[in-house]
């Protein structure tokens, strides 16, 4: 195993060269100082390219080791005795990059700088499900298309999933794919297969756990849990959907309980439902439930097979429900690429909130159901809270529910909605999500153009205002190697932001890295190159990465030439761009110009 620096000197800025006949060990920690001010960003590489590199053996203390300095003539030194130099493979014979065809046409359009950093997530249902609004969809900048099992056969699932990955084989898009699992919560039924239904205020509704064999009768809504008209009591209050329709408990008859609405609005098929006692939530059978029902596991088999890129896991009380299900997708997923996102939406869930994400591969913070569970005023700490906590854990977060829920009838936002997501997106989370507004509602292409709109605005401000970040970030390497990548990112983000470089580079076979990187939130893009499809289809859910598939070796020079050419060929880079350059292979940082 090694590690390595590899700085490009730059020739015209008084630095101090270095004296290969000197102690090798002062010259490795002897960093070059310079005298020209930043705003001459021409960095010409020198003859002598300086590298360090800290060789391990497995038959060694690991904390001890040999530090290399390599010059250009092929020849390293090791305490000053001339050695051959370390063999990398040649680079792998491919002359193509795949990027998102949107993405590259808006850097071509507005340049590095403009380009949005927060993702954004779509739920796709009726109104979205067609190849045609999928485009329209993709085009419009989602990143994630997310399948909520909730809803739906999973024949149609299965439909709505082909024609997404028909539209990145066909029209050049990287549009990665959630599956959301139901959880084993208490909800409606699904209204007689009508796509909604609407409460007045004082009608009175039956709730009711009976199996009927016609058409429901008017306003009467099954209950999945059987123990529903045990449980409530006469004054009880039953909040539907988190609270976006209320009902009063006014009468119990057998397995019917009969309530009054108190909040009108919108019933949605399969919505939650959460009931409250003197002001208190009463969730003793809640908590008894499995998080993950045995419906859940039929439809994780079902995404499994499908190979979907995440699996969002409702309800999560523990840790050990994650990694639990990350051992089942492990030994029978292909590839065992699909990531695992916790959606953080009871009182559990916040009882046990960092072991959660730090099992987990993301995390949801699914303000809906959460509202239901805790007072409606601890919502936006909570929410806080979990972004804070999720980024300094390197774990993606996705800021969702009810964003810009006056959108599914009405064609713009309310100014407090858009509020709202400027807030999500001024916290520096990782995703917002559109549920009702992109799946049922009537404007899904303006609901998804208001999130991009308001997001680029709200990023661009904070650059112009050099609003750096304030919190400072724990440590968070569990190995020495994760240690020494997590240092070479917080440097390199760093230097990114001081030398306003155009952009920053990342070689990544696993997307750990570049999930580093991420995490320091830099000023400028981020260039994610990585060998597989489905990796670079996960790293489109995280913050400010731009992921491009690229065949690539372990010899980073010749990474680099074939990458400035092939992005010098489709005009998304030009001659003289400074670029930072980093990599999990020999875990190296490079500086430079753009031939």
């Amino acid at each position: 195993m090694s590690q390595s620096l590899h700085p490009f000197t730059p020739s015209t800025r008084s630095v101090r060269s270095p004296n290969l006949t000197s102690s090798p060990f002062k010259q490795c920690y002897s960093s070059p100082k310079l005298s020209l001010p930043i705003n001459n960003r021409r960095f010409p590489v020198t003859s002598v390219k300086l590298s360090i590199r800290a060789s391990y053996s497995s038959d060694l203390d690991p904390t001890s080791s040999q530090v290399l300095l390599a010059s250009s003539n092929g020849k390293s030194f090791v305490g000053g005795v001339s050695s051959p130099a370390t063999q990398t493979l040649p680079s792998p014979d491919s002359g193509s990059i795949e990027v998102d065809s949107v993405t590259e046409t808006e850097l071509k359009e507005n340049g590095f700088r403009s380009t949005r950093r927060t993702k954004l997530v779509c739920t796709i249902g009726p109104a979205t499900s067609g190849f045609d609004q999928l485009e329209a969809l993709a085009v419009g900048g989602m990143n994630v298309a997310r399948i909520n099992m909730c809803h739906g056969t999973r024949e149609w699932h299965r439909g709505v999933i082909e024609r997404v990955r028909r539209l990145n084989e066909e029209k050049g898009y990287a549009v990665a794919i959630m599956m959301d699992t139901e959880g084993s919560e208490i909800h409606m039924g699904d209204l007689g297969g009508a796509s909604s239904a609407k409460a007045e205020d004082g009608e009175i509704w039956t709730f009711s756990v009976r199996a009927f064999n016609s058409a429901l009768p008017e306003r009467t809504i099954n209950v999945n849990y059987d123990g529903f008209a045990e449980d409530v009591k006469v004054g009880d209050e039953l909040l539907v959907d988190g609270g976006m329709v209320r009902f009063e408990v006014v009468e119990k008859i057998g397995p019917d309980v009969k309530c009054r609405c108190t909040d009108p609005g919108l019933l949605l098929p399969r919505a939650n439902l959460t009931f409250w006692r003197d002001g208190s939530l009463v969730r003793e059978r809640n908590a008894m439930l499995p998080t993950i029902s045995s419906k859940d596991w039929l439809d994780i088999d079902f995404g499994i097979a499908e190979g979907v890129d995440f699996i969002a896991i409702s309800f999560v009380k523990s840790a050990e429900v994650i990694k639990h299900l990350k051992s089942y997708i492990a030994a029978r997923a292909h590839d065992g690429d699909i990531a695992v996102i916790a959606k953080i939406e009871s009182m559990d869930s916040l009882k046990n909130l960092e072991e959660i994400i730090q099992a987990s591969d993301g995390a949801m913070v699914a303000r809906g159901d959460l509202g239901a569970q805790i007072p409606l005023e601890q919502v936006p700490s909570a929410q806080q809270k979990i972004v804070q906590l999720c980024r300094q854990l390197n774990t993606p977060v996705i800021v969702a529910s009810q964003l810009l829920e006056s959108m599914i009838e009405y064609p713009t936002p309310t100014r407090a909605e858009v509020a709202d997501v400027s807030e999500a997106v001024r916290q520096r989370a990782d995703a917002l999500m559109l549920s009702g507004e992109s799946a049922m509602g009537q404007y899904p292409e303006k609901a998804l153009a208001v999130l991009r709109s308001v997001s680029l605005r709200i990023e661009r401000w904070w650059r112009e205002e050099k609003r750096h970040e304030a919190m400072e970030l724990p440590d968070i390497g569990t190995s020495f190697s994760n240690t020494i990548s997590e240092e070479i990112c917080n440097s390199a983000a760093k230097m990114a932001n001081k030398l306003e470089v155009d952009a920053l580079f990342v070689y990544t076979k696993t997307g750990h890295m570049a999930s580093l990187l991420s995490r320091c939130r830099p000023d400028c893009p981020i260039f994610a190159f990585t060998a597989t499809t489905s990796a670079r289809r996960r790293l489109n859910l995280q913050w400010g990465l731009i992921p491009f598939r690229l065949s690539f070796s372990d010899d980073m020079e010749s990474n680099l030439n074939k990458t400035f050419s092939l992005l010098k060929a489709r005009n998304l880079i030009k001659s003289g761009d400074l670029v930072i350059a980093v990599s999990d292979i020999l875990q190296s940082i490079q500086v430079m110009n753009v031939p």
